[in-house]
């Protein structure tokens, strides 16, 4: 298993430095003893690709230094002591505590469940699963570097998904309660595991930095190259057909964000690539539902959570997620 990951893992990544040497070797090849004709659909492609991958990277890497620095140094007793627990009192503060949690989708949902295995409230849980992910500091960042030619976008990813966290909780603490709703088997999916118990909390932060590193950049990949290859492959007519309605353009917004599982400190570089063709409200959808749900997080939560609990939260977040986005066109824009 170990060897199958790093062989995906190492492909990857040299499909990247495929694209980064047909960039900067461009010419060279077009006018070799050989010349060949490149279609300029796969320029615009490499072209798209590692402009959205090299606008990423830094925030990416940012994002898992700091989700490694909680991992290693910050306990999970320390988390639950400062943890609000008091019914629907509770969703606004621990909202507010949930964005400062520098850490994406998929790394929360481990973290989350053994505090819910500890004691935190169901619906204190779900809160910081929708809200870490968006409104934590690292994605803020990431976002305003994207669009800061458009900070409705920002604005609108921030002030959405703090609301929508407040409501989706009291949702599930009104479905739920305090009911348990964690699988009773112990599953071992996306643990990090290296046989390091001796080692220092910061070899121990690198060994987790790596594993995340290689988690979420291999989603980045695959996103930037969807990404890219609907803009470089759909024509524009098309594209500008489908951009415009405000509810058909949200929809395929949101599951192209659920398809493609970016992780949410980079996502926003995607997103930004498709400012010319979609309309604000689409691009705040893709924004704001995938770090709430996406392919990757919903195995995981599969695999934490009982399937009643799982689906119920999949309806809630898309149903409110949608409304919202509605809302929002019809009020700001």
């Amino acid at each position: 298993m170990f060897q199958q990951s790093t062989r995906e893992n190492i492909l990857i990544f040299l499909l990247f430095f495929l694209f980064l040497f047909g960039f900067m070797f461009m010419e060279e090849i077009k006018n070799s003893a050989v010349p060949l004709e490149i279609p300029g659909s796969l320029i615009d492609l490499n072209t798209i690709f590692l402009s959205i991958v090299l606008e990423a990277f830094p925030f990416l890497l940012l994002g898992v230094f700091v989700s490694a620095l909680i991992q290693s140094f910050v306990s999970e007793e320390t988390i639950k002591r400062f943890t609000p627990k008091k019914g629907y009192i509770a969703l606004v503060p621990a909202t507010v505590m949930a964005a400062l949690f520098p850490v994406c989708e998929c790394a929360i949902i481990p973290v989350v469940r053994r505090l819910i295995k500890k004691g935190m409230p169901l619906h204190i849980g779900v809160v910081f699963l929708v809200a870490a992910p968006i409104l934590n500091p690292v994605v803020f960042l990431s976002t305003f570097y994207a669009f800061r030619s458009d900070m409705t976008v920002v604005y609108a990813r921030m002030g959405l998904g703090f609301i929508l966290a407040i409501i989706i909780g009291g949702i599930v603490y009104t479905i739920f309660k305090n009911k348990n709703m964690l699988k009773e088997t112990e599953t071992h999916v996306h643990t990090h595991s290296h046989g390091h118990e001796n080692v220092s909390k910061w070899k121990l932060t690198m060994y987790h930095m790596s594993d995340e590193f290689f988690d979420t950049g291999k989603f980045l990949l695959f996103g930037a190259l969807l990404a890219s290859a609907f803009q470089a492959f759909v024509s524009r007519e098309f594209i500008a057909s489908i951009g415009t309605e405000a509810w058909s353009s949200s929809l395929i917004m949101m599951a192209f964000a659920y398809l493609v599982s970016l992780c949410s400190e980079a996502d926003a570089f995607v997103a930004v690539s498709f400012q010319s063709t979609f309309s604000t409200a689409s691009i705040v959808a893709f924004l704001v539902y995938g770090p709430m749900l996406d392919i990757k997080n919903t195995l995981m939560l599969l695999a934490y959570f009982k399937k009643k609990f799982v689906l119920t939260l999949m309806a809630v977040i898309t149903v409110t997620v949608f409304l919202s986005i509605l809302s929002f066109q019809l009020l700001f824009l």
